[in-house]
């Protein structure tokens, strides 16, 4: 058993980028979707939107871009955008189908902890065969608080019944990494393409740093 896994009773995944292989479609979907009102993609927007719930996210485009929708309009073609994509075009991270099996088969309970929307998660769920795997499975949008808050990680810990301090999280974003520490879990970065430009300081906040999942099974 790896390191890491040591006292854990408790393992919470993030969604994207941590578990699936996801973080293009988003950028890909802004950019599109801007498009359509006119709109060139701010060079800063990923940044300025990382760790948002997808709540969040639809105030923060609805505040400031020139978009006539209400809020559930655009959380809905969201929604139907990114659908064909995670459906066809998203893979699980590498080792992540024996990593689940390993945790399972060590009675380690198993979270996601997303900032995702409930639609696309219960999706990607089905697509993957990742249901039976996992005892909570919550959404941004189900606390008060996006990440970096703790909020989210506080309350799947709660759902699985195990304390912090016995809960690993594996997050790709600082956001999210941060989230993990605040909620005084240990925290396993993950690499990812899209966030490579921040890989030194994932590592400083990280307990771990992993390239993908199989070492670890």
């Amino acid at each position: 058993m790896h390191e890491m896994l040591q006292d854990m009773e408790a393992v919470i995944f993030d969604l994207d980028g941590s578990l699936v292989d996801s973080m293009w479609v988003w950028k890909a979907i802004d950019v599109e979707y801007l498009g359509r009102f006119g709109v060139t993609l701010p060079p800063n927007l990923q940044g300025q939107i990382e760790g948002m719930s997808f709540h969040e996210t639809a105030i923060y485009f609805k505040e400031h871009f020139p978009i006539p929708d209400s809020l559930e309009i655009i959380k809905a073609e969201w929604n139907r955008m990114a659908w064909d994509k995670y459906l066809n075009e998203v893979p699980l991270k590498k080792g992540i189908p024996e990593f689940l099996e390993d945790c399972r088969s060590r009675g380690i309970r198993l979270g996601i902890a997303t900032s995702n929307s409930r639609e696309l998660l219960e999706n990607i769920a089905q697509v993957h065969g990742l249901r039976d795997y996992f005892s909570c499975i919550m959404t941004g949008s189900e606390v008060e608080k996006g990440k970096p808050a703790p909020d989210i990680y506080l309350s799947v810990a709660a759902q699985l019944g195990v304390p912090v301090h016995r809960c690993l999280v594996f997050e790709d974003i600082i956001p999210g990494i941060m989230a993990g520490k605040n909620a005084g879990m240990r925290v396993c970065g993950v690499e990812d393409v899209y966030s490579a430009k921040d890989r030194e300081e994932k590592i400083r906040l990280s307990d771990f740093y992993i390239e993908d999942y199989t070492g670890l099974f």
